[in-house]
């Protein structure tokens, strides 16, 4: 399993802690990285060839940043609760239709990035996460934005790209969320509730390619509380 072309940056890892093996045209997670465990902070094994995540995963408890983009997996294991001080994980361009449930255990997790895989339903396990800042879940085969989005605390959420018709009617509850990606969609104008503009902290609403125009929004209620809140946050970036 192991690959002496490897063994520079295995030497390299066991001091920085940060292990990057993108490229490489592995099938498996070499049996070396695990040997790293108790260092790494940083690992990337993007675009390789990898299908199978082992339940040693669980070894990595110091992992901050955990980098598997462009592979071929299908599952995550359950073992992925053990990286508790987990900060980032990023398994775009992959073939997941689900997260394990105990990644709800994950409180530090603050970016998620999903986008290009197989889901059909929002992952209910990201929501009441309390640090997470940014879910991207845009370019898979996903429906419906789910009840329970007032204790969904990311900051931006990008679904755009998929096959959504419904958005839950708790969405403007959601406490922290600013930026909400919907293009490429496939929402009617009346989909978009009065509260989902007034009542929410959101300020960039992106609806592009949806079955209605983007100028249409200025026609519903609660588009000018919406265009309040754009302008001041326009007004702090300069």
């Amino acid at each position: 399993m192991g690959n002496s072309g490897l063994k520079q940056h295995y030497e390299t890892a066991s001091k920085t802690g940060v292990l990057q093996i993108s490229n490489h045209k592995l099938k498996e997670i070499p049996e070396e990285v695990f040997t790293l465990a108790e260092n790494l902070r940083n690992l990337d094994l993007s675009k390789n060839k990898i299908t199978h995540v082992p339940e040693d995963l669980s070894m990595f408890k110091f992992l901050k940043q955990l980098n598997l983009s462009t592979n071929m997996i299908q599952v995550l294991p359950e073992s992925l609760a053990n990286l508790k001080k987990l900060e980032l994980l990023n398994v775009s361009f992959n073939s997941l239709a689900s997260l394990p449930k105990s990644i709800t255990t994950l409180s530090n997790l603050k970016q998620v990035y999903l986008n290009d895989n197989k889901f059909k339903v929002f992952p209910k396990e990201l929501i009441g996460l309390n640090n997470i800042e940014v879910v991207n879940l845009s370019n898979n085969k996903i429906t419906e934005i789910p009840k329970g989005m007032s204790k969904f605390y990311a900051m931006e959420l990008n679904v755009s790209q998929n096959e959504i018709s419904v958005l839950s009617d708790d969405l403007h509850e959601a406490p922290r969320l600013k930026i909400l990606r919907l293009e490429e969609n496939c929402l009617s104008l009346d989909v978009i509730t009065p509260s989902l503009l007034r009542d929410s902290k959101i300020h960039t609403i992106n609806v592009d390619g949806n079955l209605f125009e983007p100028k249409q929004l200025a026609s519903l209620e609660g588009y000018n509380e919406y265009t309040e809140r754009y302008t001041a946050m326009k007004k702090k970036m300069f």
